[in-house]
């Protein structure tokens, strides 16, 4: 019984929602990131086998056919609509508006170089501001990976001489 990734997720969604727990609550079940397992959940990311008891015991409805699914490279995808949603789109407008200067800060920190979004941890949080109203915490942490100068020496496949 094969099925498109949308209908995987429709049936993922409906487990997490018959659970009745939050990503916050399946996030400390599993050790993982909140962020990491909606990932997992809306097969952006991969669970590894390590895992998938955790996830199995945190959510017991779920089929062996969803965890063998969510075992598989998972076809990171974007939609382009996502960016009409209001919170995505602040997400993208805060990225573009500080991103020059969070590049800059880390090149003057770090050098040149990028965050990795690969080696990559995300996570969000609610917690109280100064004035008592609530806020939102949204961790990027990334790994840190320099950009090389490219000698030829240095290259793996070059031809030989």
């Amino acid at each position: 019984m094969e099925q498109n990734k949308e209908s995987t997720v429709a049936s993922l969604q409906a487990v997490k929602r018959e659970s009745g727990k939050s990503y916050n609550q399946l996030a400390k079940e599993t050790g993982l990131t909140n962020v990491y397992v909606a990932q997992l959940l809306r097969r952006q990311a991969q669970l590894k086998p390590d895992t998938a008891p955790l996830l199995r015991r945190a959510l017991p409805d779920l089929t062996e056919y969803l965890v063998r699914e969510m075992m598989r490279p998972p076809l990171r995808s974007y939609d382009p609509n996502l960016i009409q949603d209001p919170t995505v789109y602040r997400l993208n407008e805060a990225v573009m508006h500080f991103g020059e200067s969070i590049k800059e800060i880390i090149n003057e920190e770090f050098g040149d170089g990028i965050m990795s979004a690969i080696d990559f941890y995300c996570s969000v949080d609610k917690i109280q501001g100064v004035d008592g109203k609530d806020r939102v915490v949204v961790t990027f942490d990334g790994k840190y990976l320099p950009h090389s100068e490219q000698k030829s020496e240095h290259m793996v496949s070059r031809p030989r001489q």
